[in-house]
């Protein structure tokens, strides 16, 4: 990901996270991470995969309230790197379109023993699904599309459109 894409960014000390519409590239996120004092570097890689719940998937969109998200990467990346003594880490966290075989979230940790490194990335990855403001549109192949929250396991529901209650506005 360059600086020139279309991306917003945070950092801290030995914290860098993103959101971006690019696609996602592993050598910049781990040259974020990098560090002589650094023993391991994990890399995790979250790509579209081509079916949920027995149902072929087309593609995947994200889409996020940005300012917020970014805060609460930043929160996320600072607690892991204090919890885990990490020389760096960095996450960054596609929107928009994402096709088949494609990264949605890429997040890389230093740290100077592998252990640690392994625990943190799992970890940031756990935090980043439950409490990041994303959200995704599943597009499945001859069906309509769902949003849903980025989490593991639900299945989205479509919300019909309602009319408001009397008294409540439109």
């Amino acid at each position: 990901m360059s600086e020139t894409a279309e991306a917003s960014f945070l950092t801290a000390e030995g914290c860098y996270v993103a959101l971006t519409s690019s696609n996602l590239s592993y050598e910049d996120i781990i040259d974020r991470v990098r560090s002589p004092e650094a023993g391991a570097i994990v890399l995790f890689s979250g790509t579209t995969r081509n079916s949920f719940n027995s149902k072929p998937v087309k593609e995947l969109q994200y889409t996020a309230y940005p300012a917020l998200a970014l805060r609460t990467m930043l929160t996320i990346a600072g607690t892991i790197r204090t919890k885990h003594s990490l020389k760096g880490i960095a996450m960054i966290h596609r929107l928009g379109t994402v096709p088949i075989g494609e990264e949605s979230i890429i997040i890389a940790v230093s740290s100077p023993h592998r252990q640690a490194a392994w625990r943190a990335g799992e970890e940031a990855l756990e935090e980043c699904k439950a409490k990041v403001e994303v959200w995704k549109r599943e597009e499945f192949e001859g069906e309509e599309g769902v949003w849903r929250a980025n989490r593991d396991g639900a299945v989205g529901v479509k919300e019909e459109a309602k009319e408001p209650e009397k008294g409540e506005q439109k």
